[in-house]
């Protein structure tokens, strides 16, 4: 049997491409009980257990060995799962190195089963290789990083040599399995006391490039482990001439690995590398300043009076945390910064990514990601603890006139684009401005401002450029009063006002002509007359008093005779 390719893909099709482990037991579970119900290999019954095992005797057909590997790779499922579970439960650790044991104890069965002469050499090939990666996994828990590692480094040898035996594309799964080996390798090593495997684990990462996945996440574990190892070591950090103690761990192991972040940053080989780096970066930091935020709230009622005994100057909690914010603010900056060089770029081969049916960067891009570059800064200045500091509030502000004059520029460039030529001659005089401000200011602060854009290479640029739009300016005047010579102006009216005026209307013979106002306007018309009677105001009504009937005398004279029925 194939062992690695019937773990590799029973793995990824059923829960472990997205990490879910106990998805991958529940499939193992019930293959096995399939391969019993085939096999008429059952453990009794409903009532009474049975037990069974797989020997050589009854070794007739290749999914008895299936059975023992599913045993295996389900008791390794639920150690896994376990160590997932064990962040939050460290009690449930016991059990994972419970069911490793069982794993292992599998993995041996199946060794030696593989022995038989009914097997092929592949399959005992397979089985040792396998015997040896969950062997090492088991040592590797238990930290004892020499077996660890003289079984993993048997695991990768004999992968090793199965894919140089086979053709390339049955190597590709060897290959896969020898990668996922060697950042353990790596790490037991670095544990023994190699020095140099820290590093190497660093570039492994470099190498995944923006990849994902089960191998992704085992780097950044092993790395983060490494460091939490060193952050044992570390007590204190220095930053602007004032030291202050560090006793967070997962501070401590985040300025740690710091400086490699940044070196695997500029190592980086795309863009994509990149910012894949920035964004975990960002995310580490994130965290750490959560973890600080945590421990800076109940100082926040000692805070005013540290303030009036110390005469102003912030806790130490609370300049850490500045300290924590200025990286995350300056590394926003960093990755906002790369990703205008990266947009710069494809403006400059514009032209190229029309013909390619591509959507074309605009100068708008850049201003947003300038705005936001200058947002940072503006609150790169707030911070707690150096509204003081006259140098670092002048190197922001000289930071801030660089950024601006990048951002006037490019604003300027979209004023072009739209035949705005006073707006952007204007904005390109504040560029220049901005510009020989920072030269003049900069005297001292050379060395803060090299990772910057240059300035001189922008006031060369829009020098050439004010040049450019003097030219198209005028060119475009001329064009305007060529366009309005009379046998050319279209005043909008439709053709059938205009019969007595010649012109050239090029949208006469296209499908939307101008012929007439449709649907027509509002005409006013004559509304319906009204009659009035004004003759009945003067004409003169006969009497009629002798025809209208008296009225009725009233009273009890009345009332009486209308009682008995006496009327007038």
């Amino acid at each position: 049997i194939a062992v690695l390719q019937i773990v590799k893909e029973s793995q990824q099709q059923h829960g472990l491409r997205h990490g879910d482990f106990q998805r991958y037991r529940g499939y193992c579970s019930r293959r096995l009980r399939r391969l019993r119900k085939t096999l008429n290999f059952k453990m009794g019954n409903r009532h009474k257990f049975t037990g069974k095992k797989v020997t050589e005797e009854i070794l007739s057909d290749n999914r008895y060995l299936l059975l023992i590997l599913m045993d295996a790779e389900r008791a390794w499922s639920y150690a896994m799962q376990l160590k997932q579970e064990a962040n939050t439960e460290p009690r449930k650790r016991f059990h994972l190195l419970s069911r490793l044991r069982k794993a292992v104890k599998h993995a041996e069965e199946l060794e030696r089963l593989c022995e038989s002469n009914r097997v092929d050499a592949k399959t005992k090939l397979e089985a040792q290789a396998y015997m040896a990666y969950l062997t090492g996994m088991l040592r590797f828990e238990h930290q004892e990083w020499k077996a660890a590692m003289e079984a993993f480094n048997k695991c990768k040898t004999i992968y090793e040599k199965l894919a140089n035996a086979f053709t390339e594309e049955q190597a590709v799964l060897y290959n896969q399995r020898v990668e996922e080996i060697s950042p353990n390798i790596r790490y037991c090593a670095y544990n023994i006391g190699d020095q140099s495997a820290m590093n190497e684990l660093m570039q492994m990462r470099l190498r995944s490039g923006g990849t994902e996945g089960l191998l992704a996440e085992k780097l950044e574990a092993l790395i983060t482990q490494t460091r939490a190892k060193q952050a044992a070591t570390m007590s204190e950090v220095e930053w602007r001439g004032r030291t202050v103690p560090v006793k967070i761990d997962k501070v401590r192991i985040f300025l740690l690995g710091l400086a490699d972040n940044e070196a695997a940053i500029v190592q980086a080989e795309n863009e994509e590398t990149k910012e894949r780096l920035f964004e975990s970066l960002l995310s580490e930091c994130r965290d750490a300043i959560q973890a600080v935020r945590e421990d800076l709230k109940p100082d926040q009622k000692q805070r005013e009076h540290s303030l009036e005994s110390d005469s102003g100057k912030v806790s130490n909690i609370q300049y850490l945390h500045s300290y924590l914010t200025y990286i995350k603010l300056s590394t926003a900056i960093k990755r906002n910064e790369s990703m205008a060089k990266s947009l710069q770029k494809a403006l400059l081969q514009q032209q190229r990514s029309e013909e390619d049916g591509k959507r074309t960067p605009r100068p708008q891009d850049l201003i947003r990601l300038y705005d936001i570059i200058l947002q940072n800064l503006v609150e790169l200045t707030q911070l707690p603890g150096l509204e003081e500091d006259k140098n670092f509030q002048k190197e922001i502000g000289l930071k801030t006139l660089v950024y601006k004059a990048y951002r006037c520029f490019f604003i300027a460039q979209s004023y072009v684009l739209v035949k705005k030529w006073s707006e952007a001659l204007v904005l390109y005089e504040r560029v220049l401005k901005y510009a020989c401000e920072v030269q003049s200011g900069a005297g001292a602060y050379t060395n803060s401002l090299k990772e910057l854009p240059d300035v001189q290479d922008l006031i060369t640029q829009v020098n050439a450029e004010k040049y450019s739009l003097q030219a198209a300016a005028i060119l475009d005047a001329n064009d305007t009063h060529e366009t309005e010579s009379p046998s050319q102006v279209k005043d909008g009216k439709p053709l059938s006002e205009r019969f007595e005026t010649f012109c050239l209307d090029p949208s006469l013979v296209s499908k939307q002509v101008s012929l007439v106002h449709f649907p027509p306007g509002f005409q006013p018309i004559p509304c319906k007359p009204l009659f009035f009677d004004l003759a009945l105001n003067h004409v003169a009504f006969p009497p009629l008093e002798d025809k209208v009937e008296q009225k009725a005398k009233s009273g009890l004279t009345g009332y009486i005779k209308g009682i008995f029925g006496f009327k007038s």
